[in-house]
């Protein structure tokens, strides 16, 4: 076995090998794509390459979870989606427990790129319609209980304060942007509403330039499936487009494209209101708030608080506001847009 990378962890891998049975000659284990919570890494053999995810921290998902992500996964690959093959271990589990916290998940390994996101918005479209063609409706979480709050429920204002304090005492470079973010809260709470539960479908609610990437060809795959669950199609499409085509500035072409592509695709739902924007700002919200937590928490890995901070940059960089909301609304509905 060579190792790539001198900060891999070598029991982690070796789980891995003996639990997926690729046995441990002439494999080498390069780092790929680090993420919020975990990092990838590419497994080659002499007759073919996998993609090992592991997550840092946290239990592995219930199998009820992961039976529904197999199964809505396999239903849009079967309409097009394009998404690498999960597989399962030597006693039949797709995901393996660490010791101590976090899991790991192999995957084929696809050579995947950042998409050119200009030029896909298109194709963009027409995947997001493949996802939500079809799709089930589901007004619970796999495995029961209600629709995540993450969606639709962002932290309220005395949750944000003691971090804003935390961060000044801290001198954080983004210290006074975090203070601007939250006097603002009130205007994006405005916008946010209960979804209809007879409206919820299942949804991969993770969809960003990360989880969707173009492969040698261009085409676009999806990865990254462990949080779906009930969304509303309007919602998890409204936060797709602001996430794909907003980077501190909405290229509102593009996303007028994305949406005439997802339309003429049969794409069910159509944006009529801010109250669509809901899953945009309450994910926003929740997930600047998680990495605020972790960047300024003395206890958490060094390797942790170091990707929380360019987390949080970015976060603040392109929240949603309540005038971004009304803009695209526009694009979308006028000037060449689509009618709600």
């Amino acid at each position: 076995m060579t190792v790539d990378d001198g900060v891999v962890q070598i029991d982690v891998l070796n789980v891995a090998l003996e639990a997926f049975e690729l046995g441990d000659v002439d494999v080498s284990i390069t780092p790929g794509a680090r993420g919020a919570q975990g990092q990838m890494w590419r497994l080659a053999t002499k007759s073919r390459a996998f993609a090992l995810k592991q997550a840092f921290a946290g239990a592995p998902s219930a199998s009820a979870r992961v039976e529904a992500e197999i199964a809505f996964a396999q239903r849009v690959a079967s309409a097009g989606v394009r998404l690498p093959t999960s597989h399962l271990d030597r006693t039949g589990r797709y995901v393996v427990p660490l010791t101590g916290g976090g899991w790991l998940r192999l995957y084929d390994w696809v050579e995947l790129r950042p998409a050119d996101l200009t030029a896909a918005a298109d194709a963009l479209g027409v995947l997001l319609a493949r996802l939500h063609r079809g799709a089930p409706a589901a007004d619970q979480e796999p495995g029961g209980g209600p629709p995540d709050p993450w969606y639709e429920v962002p932290p309220k204002r005395h949750e944000w304060e003691p971090l804003v304090t935390a961060a000044n005492e801290a001198d954080r470079p983004w210290a006074a942007r975090l203070a601007a973010a939250v006097d603002g809260l009130p205007s994006l709470h405005a916008l946010l509403s209960s979804s209809d539960p007879t409206g919820l479908r299942v949804c991969h609610r993770d969809l960003h330039p990360g989880n969707v990437l173009a492969d040698a060809d261009g085409e676009l795959v999806v990865v990254d499936w462990e949080v779906l669950g009930p969304a509303e199609p309007a919602r998890e499409l409204a936060r797709a487009l602001v996430a794909f085509f907003h980077d501190g500035r909405p290229d509102l072409e593009s996303m007028r494209s994305a949406y005439r592509a997802y339309v003429a695709a049969g794409g069910p739902a159509r944006l009529c209101s801010t109250a669509d924007f809901t899953m945009l700002i309450a994910a926003h919200l929740n997930f600047l708030n998680l990495q605020v937590r972790v960047a300024l928490d003395p206890t958490a890995l060094q390797r942790d608080r170091i990707w929380a901070e360019l987390e949080v940059d970015e976060a603040l960089r392109t929240l949603p506001t309540p005038d971004l909301t009304v803009r695209v609304l526009d694009a979308l509905l006028s000037h060449g847009g689509v009618a709600g």
